[in-house]
């Protein structure tokens, strides 16, 4: 029996091992497979937690044994204040088809707080300046582009932490660079509290008496005087030409430097404007493309009929009378004055419509007649000249003419005119009179074929009628191409705004 039950008793044993090694092995394979899971889910949550993560964070992947069963890459981990997650990096808008870059001027810097559309810098472009908004509150983290360097549309200009007024960033900013000062004179002392007296003149020195002319005692005549002792001469405080410093100065568009001259010896390098830099260019390209010719005509501002209209009809047979006597009913109705401007544009636009070659353009080996009018206003800015466009003049009445004219002024003393503004005219009006000009020859603004120039307004001796009469005469001017108009259409067409303007009814008699 005792012999019998030890094969058992070991069958028993061997099996109680069995079941407890399968029950240990299987408590280890689920302990790692779990501690495997929990991991993974841990390294999974890294992601939307990137707010421990920087840029100085390896870029290399170290692997870590998991029960030798598997690796799992994990990055290295630095700490920061700021969480990218919560940067807003701002790109620049888009510019118009005819635009391709700018010039960047910061209005903010780093550390500023800005409201949601504040602006925070402009791009100043060859025709207008772009702004550049915040697209919601926050405090500015960093500037991916310095100022004054050219930008494309939607490059990536700064970055943005979305907060109140009251957060700060923790990175901080960019140490400014110290600017460079002036050179100093070794000879310079430090200037005392006390008011400095005034320095005497050096006392003249006396110039040594000639030497005694050669006696007949001595016989004999020395071949060479004797060396005469001169004062020495003054110091000379004025700075040598190549010494004079030449500062660059950097002018942020819309300002300008002190240029008073006020006798410091010393030059100011301020650089040009993508605005300036395009007129000079454009400019230059019509010298070179056109054949300019200008004709010249003046414009009697009072009635030149004499006694062949009675004296109601006088009153508005001009512009000028015209406006004295219907300014105030103008007013009342429109809501704006009458002006002086208006009955140019719109005699200008009669005179077109008779004279369309003046109105056409040359396109290589063809010729383009416009049966619309789109006229360009030039307008002077603090930045520059620009041309405001008045579509379909040739529709328009005085009113019409008068609003538009304002609201295009407007927008374009306070910087918002848009490049759709200033594109496609067809013919060009400049008043220089409003700055006292008395005569001149306007350039022409390509792609178009002429350009009308106003001057002011002056007394002058005219004969009327047999007799010499004091009248306001203003000068006007028209350059055209003369590869396109010939001296006779630009002469014609002259004499028709001229007709129109001394009596607007010729216009609504179309004659």
């Amino acid at each position: 029996m005792i012999g019998r039950k030890v094969p058992a008793l070991q069958r028993c044993a061997v099996n109680v091992a069995r079941q407890v090694s399968f029950y240990i092995s299987s408590f280890f394979i689920c302990f790692f497979f779990f501690l495997h899971l929990s991991f993974q889910r841990f390294c999974s949550s890294l992601s939307p937690c990137r707010s421990i993560l920087t840029r100085r964070s390896l870029s290399a992947s170290t692997r870590v044994p998991i029960a030798h069963l598997s690796f799992v890459p994990v990055r290295a981990i630095h700490a920061s204040g700021i969480r990218l997650s919560d940067v807003v990096i701002v790109e620049g808008p888009a510019f118009a088809e005819s635009i391709s870059e700018g010039d960047i001027r910061w209005i903010k810097k780093v550390g500023d707080f800005v409201n949601e559309d504040e602006l925070v810098a402009e791009i100043e472009t060859d025709k207008t300046s772009v702004e550049v908004p915040a697209p919601q509150s926050g405090t500015i983290v960093e500037l991916l582009v310095q100022d004054g360097d050219k930008v494309t549309a939607k490059q990536k200009l700064y970055k943005l932490q979305p907060g109140s007024a009251g957060a700060a960033p923790t990175s901080a900013p960019p140490k400014e660079v110290p600017k460079p000062q002036p050179p100093k004179e070794a000879s310079k002392v430090e200037p005392s509290k006390e008011a400095p007296k005034p320095v005497a003149p050096p006392t003249p020195v006396a110039a040594p008496a000639p030497p005694p002319p050669p006696s007949s005692v001595q016989g004999q005549i020395p071949k060479t005087p004797p060396p005469v002792s001169r004062p020495p001469p003054s110091p000379i405080s004025s700075v040598p030409v190549v010494n004079i410093p030449v500062q660059r100065v950097t002018v942020p568009p819309g300002t300008s430097p002190d240029l008073a001259i006020t006798g410091a010896r010393e030059e100011i390098r301020v650089k040009m404007n993508r605005m300036r830099l395009r007129i000079a260019s454009r400019l230059k390209d019509a010298q070179n493309t056109y054949a300019m010719l200008t004709t010249f005509n003046e414009v009697d501002m009072r009635d030149t009929s004499g006694n062949l209209l009675s004296n109601d009809d006088q009153s508005f047979s001009n512009v000028i009378e015209m406006r004295a006597k219907y300014q105030k009913d103008f007013m009342k109705k429109h809501g704006i004055k009458l002006g002086l401007m208006s009955p140019f544009v719109r005699a200008a636009a009669y005179a077109l419509q008779e004279n369309p070659v003046v109105n056409a353009v040359i396109d290589e080996n063809e010729i383009i007649y416009r049966h619309f009018v789109d006229m360009s206003i030039a307008v002077a800015t603090p930045k520059g000249l620009v041309v405001p466009v008045l579509r379909n003049v040739e529709t328009m009445n005085y009113a019409q003419i008068e609003k538009e004219l304002a609201a295009l002024g407007e927008k374009a003393r306070d910087n918002k005119l848009a490049v759709e503004d200033m594109e496609g005219g067809t013919f060009t009006i400049s008043n220089g009179g409003v700055f006292g000009s008395v005569f001149g020859t306007p350039i022409i603004n390509p792609p178009q074929s002429a350009i009308l120039g106003m001057h002011g307004i002056f007394d002058r001796p005219v004969a009327v009628n047999g007799k010499v009469e004091i009248r306001p005469i203003m000068q006007v001017a028209l350059t055209y191409d003369h590869r396109l108009i010939d001296g006779r259409e630009a002469v014609t067409f002259l004499r028709k705004i001229k007709s129109a303007v001394e009596d607007p009814r010729t216009i609504l008699m179309n004659i």
